[in-house]
This record gives structure tokens, sequence and C-alpha cells, in this order.
């Protein structure tokens, strides 16, 4: 298996176990959100706001970072210096993980309490066992990773939500029918976070003992008190130049979810109450938030298999190259996840009343997965940027884009309620976007569609109309089939009609092209090939 195939198979592998795992807690989200209660769901949004921005802060960006250092030396022939690197890893996320597992506890009743929900404070404490598990979890991945045994990673972190899932469901429903109150209730939820940590634990030391016995057999490992291992303070320091910019960067969806639980209900109680605003806080964390997250994962594991091109490319100064694949893995990023967004967005409605216990927060779900868009270029920007070289760059495009996101909701929540702090986010993804696309531009000229701007644009906007026409006429449904599937019914047809004719249009209106087809992953090239004989020109390119 050449390093491209094997590079594409992993990230093939990491993709589908992200999709499993957005899959399994969405299917955890629905039940709890007929069960916990507004009070309930705005404890369980808060608690996992918190955590999933503390969570990198204890990581480090380590496993990114240390996935590419145990590559390095891997690559070199200097196994021990790995295994040494590893080593060092860990001690490190041993002690964060105390750290930030101890910090969460103590500070759950002050941070519940300033975003005016003081019952949160059950949940988030619950949490904090988590986070003495998942730095080592997070480590462990990072450094197989770089072994390129991307199994482990995948297979622990689809047992970890399947855990975390049945047990998170099974403790919420006991203390429901022992009538406890919604903030205990959620704090049992989010005790399965802690139960799946554990499980994947166990299948990461599963998979590293293997590891360690095969290096044994292989004679890999060093002895301890050979006197040329490398220093700890050495292979810290090494770590922090790479890692810091990495983690901040990566920080940007954590930092605006953990934005939005921290001020919306302090923002929005003196315009609509108290009440009001902590059910809007359930409905943007436990479903628009959620759905939202679906659309970026084809895209970002599509554009990510290009990514070691790119840094191929640019430390080898080949520009005609690099320009090439910047250019798709951009393209590439918007076409993909364009038809997910367009169909979620337009069939809000229908997804929201089959998943859910209302219908209300329908709009809130549409406009929040609407900028997921902007969410996808960043996150893909991003990237290109630390392949490049650039990474303070994206670190300092991230501070500015929080900024922005902040200091819009603060201006604009009063004006437009929820709908104004949406905004801000979208906003917010959009700014990191352009400021990344300028520094990009300045070391390779690229356009992200060139001259075909006008043919995707009215891609989007004929199948936006489609989508919500069908969505319109779909929901009527309910006057003669049960609400459930009449709302199952409608999503299909959205869903089948958006996603069916989107390529369709995408080479009618020549936004794909027939002499670039040989350039796209081949999961792309599969599904255009067929369709460029609606193209005039002859026969499709047969690329391989």
């Amino acid at each position: 298996m050449s390093k491209k195939e094997s590079f594409v198979k992993g990230t093939l592998i990491l993709a589908g176990a992200a999709l499993i795992a957005r899959l399994l807690g969405l299917f955890q989200r629905v039940p709890l959100e007929h069960i916990l209660g507004d009070v309930g769901n705005a404890s369980y949004v808060l608690a996992n706001g918190i955590y999933f921005m503390l969570l990198p802060l204890a990581t480090a960006g380590l496993p990114s970072t240390l996935s590419r250092m145990v590559s390095e030396r891997h690559a070199l022939n200097r196994p021990a210096e790995s295994e040494r690197i590893y080593q060092a890893a860990l001690w490190f996320a041993a002690v964060t993980g105390i750290v930030m597992s101890l910090l969460l506890y103590f500070a759950a009743p002050y941070y519940a309490a300033v975003s005016r929900v003081p019952e949160a404070a059950i949940a988030i404490r619950t949490l904090a066992p988590a986070l003495l598990i998942f730095p080592l979890i997070a480590i462990m991945r990072g450094y197989l990773q770089g072994r390129n045994i991307m199994i482990a990673g995948g297979i622990s972190q689809v047992i970890e939500q399947i855990v975390r899932v049945g047990s998170g469901i099974s403790l919420a429903f006991v203390l429901y029918h022992m009538n406890a109150k919604g903030e205990e209730i959620a704090a049992a939820a989010t005790f399965g976070a802690v139960l799946g940590g554990v499980a994947a634990l166990i299948v990461m030391l599963y998979f590293n003992a293997k590891t360690k016995r095969q290096d044994k057999k292989d004679g890999l490992l060093q002895a301890k008190d050979d006197p040329n291992r490398l220093p700890f303070s050495k292979i810290y320091l090494e770590i922090f130049k790479l890692s810091i910019p990495i983690v901040l960067s990566s920080l940007t969806v954590p930092a605006v979810n953990f934005i939005d639980g921290s001020i919306l209900k302090p923002l929005l109680s003196q315009h609509i109450g108290s009440e009001q605003a902590t059910y809007i806080l359930g409905i943007l964390g436990n479903r628009a938030q959620m759905i939202a997250g679906i659309p970026p994962i084809l895209a970002i594991a599509l554009s990510t298999s290009l990514l070691p091109i790119i840094s191929a490319a640019f430390a080898r100064k080949d520009e005609e190259h690099l320009h090439q694949q910047v250019t798709l893995a951009m393209r590439v990023s918007v076409l993909t996840g364009m038809p997910m967004v367009i169909a979620l967005t337009t069939a809000a409605y229908s997804v929201n009343g089959l998943l859910f216990s209302t219908r209300d927060g329908s709009s809130i779900i549409a406009m929040l997965t609407f900028g997921t868009i902007f969410q996808i270029t960043m996150m893909i920007s991003n990237s290109i940027l630390i392949g490049v070289d650039k990474v303070n760059l994206s670190m300092v495009h991230v501070g500015i884009g929080v900024t922005v996101k902040l200091a819009l909701s603060l201006l604009l929540a009063p004006l437009l309620g929820i709908y104004g702090i949406i905004l801000a986010t979208i906003l917010c993804f959009l700014t990191i976007t352009l400021l990344n696309v300028r520094t990009m531009k300045k070391i390779v000229p690229f356009s992200i569609m060139g001259g075909r701007w006008t043919g995707f644009l009215l891609t989007v906007a004929l199948l936006s109309g489609v989508g919500y026409g069908l969505n319109q006429a779909g929901i009527h449904l309910v006057s003669v089939l049960p609400d459930r599937l009449a709302f199952f019914v409608t999503c299909c047809i959205v869903g089948l009609a958006v996603v069916g004719l989107y390529p369709v249009l995408l080479v009618v209106l020549r936004v794909v092209r027939k002499d670039e087809l040989a350039t796209y992953p081949g999961p792309l090239r599969k599904l255009l090939s067929p369709l460029m004989r609606l193209q005039r020109g002859g026969q499709p390119s047969q690329g391989q």
C-alpha cells in the first residue's frame, strides 16, 4: 500500500468514526431533550460547553503535535526518541488532567451562577472526572496515529460513544422515573461521558500494549538507563513551540459555543424573561448545535486527504502544484459541504419535528446550520495555513474572529435576540475565513471558484427553493399521517431531492468541469464522472 493510499485509508477510518460518533451523540440528545425540561436542558448545554472548552486546553494540542513528532522520528529511524517523547506527553497529560479536573469541579458553582443557571453546577461537577481520563486518551491516540495505527483511535472513539450514550441515557431515565429534578437528570446524563472515557481508555491501553509487544519483538525499545535519552525539558520546548498555536487555532468552535452558553441568558433574560431565555439556551445547545455539527464532517474528511500534498508542495517550493492543491482543497470543502447544509437548513422544521419534543426553534436550527458553510471553510483554511507553516497567523486570525463574535453578540443580542447571537457566530467564521484566504493568497495566488461563483450561487438558490418548497408541501402530511412519520417522509424527500439534484446542477452549470475531474478525490470522481455527459464536449475525464 502506497503512502497516499495509507493516508487516505486512515483519513476515511477517522472520518467514519467521527460520523458514527456524531450520529450517536445526536441519538443521545433526542431522548434527553424530551425528559430534561428547560432547566435540565440548559444545565446539560452549559456542562458540555465548558467541558469541551477545557478539554483542548488540558491536552494543549498535543495529539496532533505528538503525531507529527512521532511520525518524523520513525521516518528518521529514531524510534527510541519517539518513545521518550510519548513518555513526556503522558506525564504532561496526567498533570494537566488533574489540574483541569480540580479547576472544573471547584469553579462549577461560580460559572453556573454567572451564566444565570445556578442549577447547572451539579452537571458541570459530574463531568470533572472525565478531564482526568481524556487527556491520556488523546495522547495515546496521537501517538498511535503517528505510528499510522489509525484503527485504534477509530475503534476507541466509537466504543466511547456507545458506552457514553448507552450509560448516559440509562442513568437519565432511571433518575427520571425516580422523579428527580431536571438538573439531577442532566448530571446523570453527563456522567455517561466519564464511563465512555473509561471504556475508551481500556481500548487504547489494549492497542498500546499490543504495539509495545511488537516493538519489543522488533528490538525498538530503549533501555531506561540509556545516557543518550532526550531530556524532558528539550522535548517540552519542542512540543509547546508547535502545539500552543495549534490548540489556540482549534479552539474556535468550542470557544464560540462556550461564549453562547455563558452570555445567552444574561443578555436575553431582560428582554424575554428568565424562563424563556433558559428554554432558548436548551434549544441552541441541544438541538441547533448538534444538527449544525453534521455538515462539516464529510467536507473536512475529504479535504483533509489533500493537506499532506499541500505541505509537501510547499516544502518543495512547487508553486504550480501548491496553487492547484490549495484551490482544490478550498473548492472541495465548499462543494461537499453545501448539499448537506441546504438539506438540513430547508428541512429544519421537519428535522426538528421528527427528532424533538416540540417544533419550537426551527428557525434557530436553520440559521445556525446555514452558517456552518463558513465554519467548514474556516477549518479547512486553518489547516492549510498550518500546512504552509503559518500556524501563528492562523492563531491570530482565530483570536480576531472570537473577538468579533463576542463584540457582535453583545451588540446584536439586544436588537435581534437569539438571531443576533447566531449572526455573530456566522460572521466570526466568515471573518476568520477571509483573513485566512487573504494570507494564503500572499503565499500562492489562487481562486476558490473563479468565474464559477454565478453558477454555484445559482445552484444554491435553486436547491434552497426546491428544498423549502418540498418541506412546506411535506409538512401538510401531518393531516393524513402521524406527525413523526409525516416529518420523516418529508425529511427523506427533501434530502433525496437536494442531494440528488446538487451534482447534476454543478455539472450542467459548469461549476465542475471535465478537464479538472482527475484532480478530485476518488469518491467525488466516481460520483461526478457519469454526469459529465451532460456537458458539451465529449466523454468525461478518466483520470485515476
